[in-house]
């Protein structure tokens, strides 16, 4: 967790100088950051399958070996389109890490403190947070490669303490069978979805491209649905969301909050670097109150959560980051960093209010056999929102502003840019986060949903 946090507050912060250094396009800059979730998304959960089936140790080493050598590839790419390659097999490594992350925790604590270990995990997100804009600030100043180097040793270190501390402690899915007919429905027709979105906030939706990617998309995820519905050993098993209430409310949650808040710190390093006109290591000290705010709350909230239940936190942790949300609109080029900050902080509160506890009453619902497929459905509904939060606030902080200007922001370049022609975009910010605010509170209602109550499977009573 804390490697895959730390690579993403690095990048992100090292966006501007990564336009520069290799001569992208605004397009391709945003597909450096998305090929990655996508290929994370639409594979996470054949990784889990595959994990509940031959073992979530063998998964975990191998998507850490993965990951180290995309990241050294990476360092090593002459222009954007060798970039988003490597970062397509940073991301085949990291849906295995993903999708065993949660399901490993849950294996490893007893149901009584589930939350607080999802609330550790993501306080550990949290640091990962702080540290990697700043990181990333300073690995810049030496060179843009090692923004992906870095991750090498750590990926390496990590494959060796899984290979030395794992151990499987759970009984393996009694089907081997695979399913290729729903993954390959599922990769191509998400691919297309997102493909569509992503694209089309960015270059028009009239591109034949957009178009063809999202009619797949309607095509072939309904067929999805079909075929995991009458397939023996599916790769997704539907009965995860129709059997649960609670498990399909929190999905739903989930999906919601990774759309309302993920492009958020994408917005604010191009809003501290491109409209205030910081230096990257500033840029990612000023990111920092973000990660503090889920630093101080998730642990805590975890603690609540298993003592007093969950569902009243993801709800009013939706609510915090809402407000937090809608103070941002009242941000401007002049305005001074405490107000930034604060609010920052509120969303981060929100934030780690709302994900332990949410993710905690996931992962408690199923069996020790499912879990590693669970924890991919869980981060396949909140990459997918994800995705979508960064394409959708593209299509609206673009809109009427010009080719020059957008360059100018996107690259850092805030010196050479008049309050007068900086108009739009505030506005255009503002706007968005308006949406994001309004996404929040409907977050806060699917949590509101989802039952308070659920039966362990030893027939106990259990708070979720």
């Amino acid at each position: 967790m804390l490697l895959a946090t730390i690579n993403s507050g690095t990048l992100i912060i090292a966006l501007p100088d990564l336009e520069r250094s290799l001569h992208t396009s605004l397009l391709e800059l945003v597909w450096v950051i998305l090929v990655y979730m996508i290929a994370s998304t639409v594979l996470v959960l054949t990784a889990g399958r595959l994990s509940d089936q031959f073992g979530r140790k063998k998964a975990y080493i191998g998507g850490f070996l993965v990951f180290a050598v995309a990241s050294l590839g990476a360092g090593f790419a002459a222009n954007g389109t060798e970039l988003i390659l490597w970062r397509i097999l940073q991301g085949i490594g990291g849906s295995f890490l993903f999708a065993n992350a949660a399901a490993i925790v849950t294996d490893a604590f007893p149901r009584e403190k589930l939350g607080l270990a999802m609330g550790t995990n993501t306080m550990v997100a949290a640091v990962g947070l702080v540290i990697g804009p700043v990181l990333g600030g300073g690995l810049v100043a030496i060179a843009w490669p090692w923004v992906f180097w870095f991750n090498v040793p750590f990926a390496l270190a990590g494959s060796a303490w899984a290979a030395l501390i794992l151990r499987e402690i759970t009984g393996r899915s009694e089907d081997r069978s695979f399913d290729l007919a729903g993954t390959v429905t599922f990769l191509i027709g998400l691919t297309g979805l997102v493909l569509g979105i992503s694209k089309g906030g960015i270059s028009g939706w009239s591109s034949p491209l957009v178009i063809g990617g999202l009619v797949a998309a309607a095509v072939l995820l309904p067929a999805f649905v079909v075929i995991e519905r009458h397939h023996r050993a599916p790769m997704l098993d539907l009965t995860i969301f129709t059997g649960s209430r609670l498990f399909s409310a929190a999905a739903g949650a989930a999906f919601i909050n990774g759309l309302a808040r993920f492009a958020l710190m994408f917005v604010f390093v191009f809003y501290f670097q491109g409209v205030q006109g910081n230096s990257p290591i500033l840029a990612g000290v000023k990111l920092a109150p973000l990660a503090l705010g889920m630093l101080i709350s998730s642990p805590l909230a975890g603690i609540w959560a298993d003592r007093r239940g969950s569902r009243t936190l993801a709800v009013v942790g939706m609510l915090v980051t809402a407000s937090g949300l809608a103070l941002m609109t009242t941000l401007g080029r002049e305005t001074g960093y405490l107000p930034s900050g604060v609010y920052m902080f509120i969303v981060g509160i929100g934030s780690g209010m709302f994900n332990s506890p949410n993710t905690a009453a996931m992962m408690g619902t199923v069996a020790a056999h499912r879990r590693g497929i669970a924890a991919g459905a869980r981060v396949l509904v909140q990459n997918t929102g994800a995705v979508i939060s960064i394409a959708f606030v593209l299509a609206v902080v673009t809109s009427s502003v010009p080719k020059s200007v957008l360059f100018k922001v996107f690259s850092g370049l805030a010196n050479h840019i008049s309050n007068a022609q900086l108009t739009p975009f505030i506005a255009n910010m503002h706007a968005a986060l308006w949406t994001l605010a309004a996404v929040s509170v409907l977050g806060a209602a699917v949590a509101a949903a989802r039952p308070k109550h659920i039966a362990a499977p030893a027939a106990e009573a259990q708070v979720s």
